[in-house]
């Protein structure tokens, strides 16, 4: 038995038989061919290539009705590649010149394509090799006469296991032969973690040495709650993740009986429920959780699955869907959260050395005005069709903020002059995902209508620990007595001036929190759709006075296993079945 631990990006558990999917490097042979078979050769290419875009544009039109719009945007770039004329004029050429077979002329223009893209600093430009590697071999597939797609030997339910899959890969998955997906690259805005979600697979993304210490026909263990790989699992793991499977579908049962029941404590406060999303089409998924609207719609996911930068209609576009999907529900926009590990096409080749520390979040759209314009031009288009806000991501000064109320405020005399209707009462706030911000609250407080904490980057931030680093990853916590405090400064702020404040972090979605923020004061909460029914659960099972109670107790203590301690046992008195969702942290 040996056990990984990686990045979980779809939940769910399972145990089941692994499918490798090898890096196979295909030897492609050069021949010499006369001049006189030139036009027949270059006909061969055109003949390969149309094949593969045909293929490709079936599989993004399936892609689109099974998952929606967005999602089937990740086989654009493919399909973009394929029609660029500089893509193929040089194969033509080395074909003409060069009197080489069709198939050296693509391996050695996709080599130098993917030569140029690992040259460049940008991790979103570096991320797409893999996707001219998979061009590369869909095209010589077709001239070689040969099959690529080694899914199509998986005949039984198995859990895909590869270095890093595909757009076109993930998108073509047979579901109900792939119980689970674990990968050696990736993060949580890859295609592979976006599809996985959308297709409610359990998956576990970034585990790095995982296909060297794997085979085919292995039993393999993917949780997709904690990110653990368990390789061949002995009887007593095996009996273990049963019993978690059997348990969560249980809690999954139970669960949705609360679809449609209130978000009320027991003495009958209301707690708003409002749930996280990248694409519109997971509006439906936030309803059928019994989510209440949208508290947080990362806009950035616009760029990260396009192969050029979003338009102001496609913006727009996306964000309308949105409201008219919600049906008049709350629905809040986030700003472009570009930089860090979310690098963007139109970024300098020369990659920061500290990029969490760097030119990203509202500091990148103040960069890049235009781009920053078009955003807000298309967000307040789409105000006009429903309820909506907006808030701008990582302020940590009050000139950003300002600077930024006087671009929208630029926008929209913009939109008066060109007579196009918006919201002209669009509440605009802020994230406090920094110190700063947290203890300058009270100034911020008369310049925004709402706070939205985002819980992930304060305690990034608070703690100066780096969650993706193994090392420190043990120091991430949200139970620190210095995140609470500040969480409890923003929110006395906010009560002073009548500012209203929500969550939107990890720890929104941990039930073990649950009663602190309700009594520290929040009554908004915004988190990964599949928690709602989670949290509230642990909701319709306290009441305000005893949330309270147990805020100021936690205020006492000083250390974050104090804390801890403490909100597990107070969880488990109210609502144990809750209390077994979660491992204590976020």
């Amino acid at each position: 038995m040996e056990s990984l631990t990686g990045i979980a990006v779809s939940s769910g558990v399972v145990i089941g038989r692994a499918h490798v999917l090898d890096a196979v490097e295909r030897y492609v042979p050069e021949r010499r061919i006369p001049e006189d078979a030139v036009e027949a050769e270059i006909e061969r290419l055109w003949e390969a290539i149309g094949s593969v875009l045909d293929e490709l544009t079936e599989l993004r039109n399936k892609t689109e009705q099974e998952l929606g719009a967005d999602p089937a945007k990740i086989l654009d770039f493919h399909i973009g590649v394929l029609q660029d004329p500089t893509l193929v004029s040089p194969m033509h050429d080395r074909i003409r010149t060069g009197l080489v077979n069709a198939e050296r002329a693509v391996a050695e223009r996709f080599e130098e394509l993917a030569r140029q893209f690992r040259g460049m600093g940008s991790a979103v430009f570096r991320q797409k090799v893999n996707d001219i590697i998979d061009l590369d071999r869909r095209v010589l597939s077709k001239l070689l006469g040969q099959s690529d797609n080694r899914l199509e030997q998986v005949s039984e339910p198995v859990v895909l296991v590869a270095h890093e899959l595909t757009p076109s890969q993930t998108a073509s998955m047979d579901r109900t032969k792939i119980l689970g997906i674990a990968t050696d690259a990736g993060g949580r805005t890859s295609h592979t973690s976006i599809v996985a979600r959308a297709l409610e697979i359990p998956a576990v993304v970034g585990c790095h040495e995982l296909t060297s210490v794997i085979q085919t026909g292995d039993q393999i263990i993917v949780d997709g709650e904690t990110g653990k790989v368990v390789i061949r699992p002995n009887e007593e793991e095996i009996k273990t993740y049963r019993k978690l499977q059997e348990e969560r579908l249980v809690r999954v049962a139970s669960y949705r009986e609360l679809v449609d029941l209130d978000s009320k404590t027991l003495d009958g406060t209301n707690i708003e429920l409002l749930g996280n999303i990248e694409f519109p089409d997971e509006v439906a998924t936030v309803l059928g959780n019994g989510g209440n609207g949208v508290g947080l719609y990362r806009t950035e996911f616009l760029w990260l699955t396009n192969d050029h930068s979003p338009t102001e209609e496609e913006q727009f576009e996306s964000y309308r869907r949105t409201i008219e999907l919600l049906e008049g529900r709350p629905l809040t926009i986030r700003t472009f959260d570009l930089g860090a590990d979310k690098y963007t096409q139109q970024r300098a080749e020369e990659p920061e050395r500290n990029p969490f520390l760097g030119c990203r979040s509202i500091r990148y759209c103040l960069q890049n005005l235009p781009m920053f314009k078009t955003q807000l031009r298309a967000i307040m288009r789409a105000s006009a069709f429903g309820t909506m806000k907006i808030m701008f991501p990582l302020v940590s000064n009050v000139m950003e903020l300002r600077q930024t109320k006087m671009l929208l405020r630029d926008v929209c005399e913009e939109l008066d002059e060109e007579s196009i209707p918006y919201d002209r009462d669009l509440e605009a706030g802020m994230m406090v995902e920094v110190p700063s911000a947290a203890l300058m609250a009270k100034v911020f407080a008369s310049e925004v209508s709402f706070f939205s904490i985002g819980t992930n980057d304060l305690i990034q931030y608070t703690l100066a620990v780096d969650r993706g680093n193994e090392r420190v990853a043990n120091l991430y916590t949200g139970a620190h007595p210095a995140v609470l405090q500040l969480i409890k400064t923003v929110v006395r702020a906010a009560r002073r001036k009548s500012v209203n404040v929500s969550i939107c972090g990890e720890i929104a979605a941990d039930p073990i929190y649950t009663m602190l923020l309700i009594g520290l004061g929040i009554r908004t909460l915004s988190m990964v759709p599949a928690q709602i029914p989670v949290i509230k659960r642990v909701i319709r099972s306290v009441d305000v006075e005893h949330c309270e109670r147990v805020a100021r107790k936690i205020g006492t203590f000083d250390s974050e296993r104090q804390v801890l301690n403490c909100l597990r046992d107070e969880l488990r008195k109210v609502d144990p079945e809750s209390s077994i969702t979660t491992n204590g942290d976020s």
